[in-house]
């Protein structure tokens, strides 16, 4: 369902640039008619300019370092660049292009959890490192696009239980933004849920709610808002050792998760990521060569090629 939206939203914005490019430059206006063009293609990344002065005016007393400008900047270009490839091409085209990697016996196995208004086609960086070595993983994709976050456990608990049979081991979870709280939900769905993970991290996860959510109306994001009642009911069902379980990835130029702190759960451990927005922070080298440590492997999965 997602792939299908957002490739008509590539093809609406890509005609509707050429359109303007035609019939301003019918009408005598070259320079014009390339400007408006242009503007039409890259107005995304004015939105995400728009983000990043709102994590800067938002940040308050947040106890993150304060990204400077140069860092929120840089940032922001990196977001621009991401954001084309996986919104404009991964997601909507290849969504399906990478298939999973089946598990080994011995081997322990990947499950990739995605987040807000994303499919599985965000993995596929990290899916053709695997498919390269050989690294058992299942990225899902949570459907439907704008349900409760409850409704997307039995997607994760079907992957787990595949990679726990096909391996014999119980996987990690690799989980971006929304998924961390898809996650979550799902270790409180069931009583043995905590034996059945080995290790969950959480890259860019609002797990105290972000700012931005109260931006939307949708029933997901309606679950990441900041001191919701879902948010603090998934709380107070949790072990007081379960966070201990979990390595949240966490950046003061994430401009989704607003307040940063916001991404580190209470009680887990926690990585800064430096001048990277939120979602490059899923490609970001120190969270490959975290999981890969993890895998009780060889790390080999850090030294795949892009």
């Amino acid at each position: 369902m997602l792939a299908r939206l957002q490739r008509f939203m590539v093809a609406s914005i890509v005609l509707a640039a050429l359109a303007w490019l035609a019939g301003v430059w019918a009408l005598g206006h070259p320079w014009l008619a390339v400007a408006g063009s242009l503007f039409v293609l890259l107005g995304y990344t004015l939105v995400l300019g728009i983000e990043f002065v709102m994590l800067a005016f938002l940040h308050r007393d947040d106890p993150t370092p304060r990204a400077s400008p140069w860092q929120l900047l840089r940032a922001w270009f990196g977001e621009c660049i991401v954001a084309a490839r996986v919104f404009g091409w991964r997601q909507p085209f290849r969504s399906r292009a990478l298939p999973d990697v089946p598990g080994r016996p011995g081997v322990r196995g990947i499950v990739f959890v995605h987040g807000y208004l994303c499919n599985r086609g965000l993995w596929n960086p990290w899916l053709k490192r695997c498919a390269a070595v050989r690294q058992p993983c299942i990225a899902v994709s949570l459907e439907p696009v704008f349900s409760e976050l409850d409704a997307y456990v039995q997607a994760v608990d079907r992957a787990v239980e595949k990679l726990e049979r096909e391996t014999g081991s119980a996987p990690l979870l690799v989980c971006h933004s929304m998924g961390g709280l898809v996650a979550r939900a799902w270790l409180g769905s069931a009583a043995d849920a905590d034996s059945r993970v080995h290790h969950v991290f959480t890259i860019g996860t609002p797990h105290q709610g972000t700012w931005l959510a109260q931006l939307s109306r949708t029933d997901n994001a309606r679950h990441m808002r900041q001191s919701c009642d879902w948010l603090c009911q998934l709380a107070q069902r949790e072990p007081a050792n379960r966070a201990a379980n979990f390595t949240c990835f966490y950046g003061h130029a994430d401009n989704i998760v607003i307040p940063p702190a916001a991404a580190i759960l209470p009680g887990a451990a926690s990585r800064h990521l430096c001048h990277t927005a939120h979602v490059a922070m899923a490609f970001h080298t120190e969270v490959i060569s975290e999981v890969s440590r993890w895998l009780d492997a060889d790390g080999s999965l850090s030294r795949a090629a892009d």
